[in-house]
């Protein structure tokens, strides 16, 4: 048990609410002063009506029910309850009890079945166990949390509240979903919301990216494959739809699975059913599935670029599309998307924000970012690495690769041929820049930089660097 279980068990021991249930007076005398004794809060009823009435008032997290009571058994009661009060956990106790009474009540939602007469060691260890599961609850539910605000979609246009009122509403079925949208407009993290906000939320999120993958590996990485199939296949391998049982499998770039794997998806999307590799024995899994497209479904379905029966299956109300618009036809935001990753750029560099002055700003909002949220991300990032201020101006958005690119053009020097080329650009613009800020004072920029003085004089006499500046 961590440190934070152990702590937070304490904590829930300090407010926890237990009721008794039980017609037999010198049981709920006995049983109520031993627990108040160690600190929980108690209340009492003789019967299930005065029972229910109490759990209506009074809450608690954990209720001791008798099963054999006059007026209502306790059974009865628990069938009432468990709906009315998930929060509340049953521990049913008996002095007549059996195995077949014992099941049905773990069916009916119990947490667990003591035998009369009640053993008070017994009694407080299935409370410590129930604690125990509150507490790593509460933990789950708070990494969760955390987790879904470090994943929120950051930005106020319109386009972008109707987007997160889909992922509200979609996370609550079972519905298999299509995102589309240009690469780096954040589909990975629509996705991501989805089964975080979902009650799939605890179980594991993959992805299978057809893109990336060879074309004949893609089945094997979904479905899975038998022993010995194909040669180097030494032992049957789970594929990704059994390996995350109740999780969600994110299939990204749609368009890049070959048609007749398509037609196999289809299948197990109707039936839960898949075979493995090699194998014409039916699995069940119960795997969400989650699509990611570069178009959206009408342009894949006009140019064919998947078959007409997932076409057909994902125009059904089975399945929903979400669309997100590339940023440069949501400007408005942009600056949010600023603020959001300078504050994680500063938090990663242990810094305060950077302040970007107003020209700089209507600079970055004016920018196409034909690259995306995710252009706009590594920009960020390469600003925080490049400018040694707490000032951002113009003139660091430009020495960053602030300029106006074409459509078509993925980032900076795009026209530079060789990754060699491309350091040495770097390296030129970054010596420039140094120089200038130490007033051209060759021994102050090589301390600055920490580079020995005559390596510093070799490479701006390689690079042609007017040191007069």
């Amino acid at each position: 048990m961590s440190n934070n279980q152990a702590t937070s068990i304490h904590e829930e021991k300090l407010k926890t609410k237990i009721l008794i249930i039980d017609d037999e007076a010198p049981i709920r005398q006995v049983l109520a002063d031993s627990l108040r004794d160690d600190g929980y809060e108690v209340q009492v009823a003789s019967d299930g009506p005065a029972g229910l009435l109490t759990l209506a008032q009074f809450r608690p997290h954990v209720c001791f029910l008798d099963i054999w009571m006059p007026k209502m058994d306790g059974l009865e009661v628990l069938t009432q309850a468990v709906p009315q009060f998930p929060d509340t956990h049953f521990i049913m106790i008996s002095g007549h009890g059996t195995i077949e009474t014992a099941v049905k009540a773990t069916k009916t939602g119990a947490w667990d079945f003591i035998e009369k007469p009640l053993s008070l060691e017994k009694v407080h260890l299935v409370i410590e166990h129930v604690l125990k599961f509150r507490a790593e609850k509460n933990e789950k539910q708070a990494l969760l949390n955390k987790l879904r605000k470090n994943i929120a979609l950051v930005g106020e246009s319109k386009v972008l509240q109707k987007i997160r009122e889909h992922i509200t509403s979609i996370a609550k079925t079972q519905q298999t979903v299509l995102i589309t949208g240009e690469a780096g407009t954040g589909r990975e993290l629509v996705s991501q919301n989805i089964h975080y906000m979902s009650s799939q939320a605890s179980r594991t999120i993959v992805e299978v990216n057809c893109a990336t993958l060879p074309q004949d590996l893609i089945e094997i990485e979904l479905f899975g494959i038998e022993k010995g199939v194909l040669p180097g296949i030494d032992k049957t391998r789970k594929g990704k739809l059994e390996l995350v049982e109740g999780g969600t499998v994110v299939i990204e770039e749609i368009e890049e699975m070959p048609l007749t794997m398509q037609s196999k998806l289809v299948q197990y999307l109707k039936t839960k059913k898949f075979s493995r590799v090699g194998s014409g024995d039916a699995m069940i899994s119960h795997a969400r599935v989650f699509m990611t497209a570069t178009y959206k479904l009408q342009d894949l379905v006009s140019t064919g670029k998947i078959s007409q029966d997932l076409a057909q299956y994902l125009q059904t109300d089975e399945a929903f599309e979400i669309y997100i618009e590339p940023l440069k036809n949501r400007p408005e935001d942009i600056q949010s998307l600023i603020y959001h990753f300078s504050d994680i750029s500063a938090k990663q560099m242990a810094s305060f924000r950077k302040t970007i002055s107003e020209q700089g700003l209507k600079l970055l909002m004016k920018h196409t970012w034909p690259g995306n949220v995710r252009e706009l991300k590594n920009f960020i990032e390469r600003v925080y690495i490049l400018t040694p201020s707490d000032y951002v101006d113009v003139h660091d958005l430009k020495f960053a690769g602030l300029t106006e690119k074409k459509e078509g053009q993925t980032g900076q020097h795009s026209d530079i041929s060789t990754f060699r080329d491309a350091r040495a650009e770097f390296e030129k613009e970054y010596l420039i820049k140094k120089i200038q800020e130490n007033g051209g004072n060759i021994s102050k920029t090589a301390e600055a930089i920490g580079l020995e003085r005559s390596y510093l004089h070799r490479k701006i006499k390689a690079y042609g660097i007017e040191v007069n500046l």
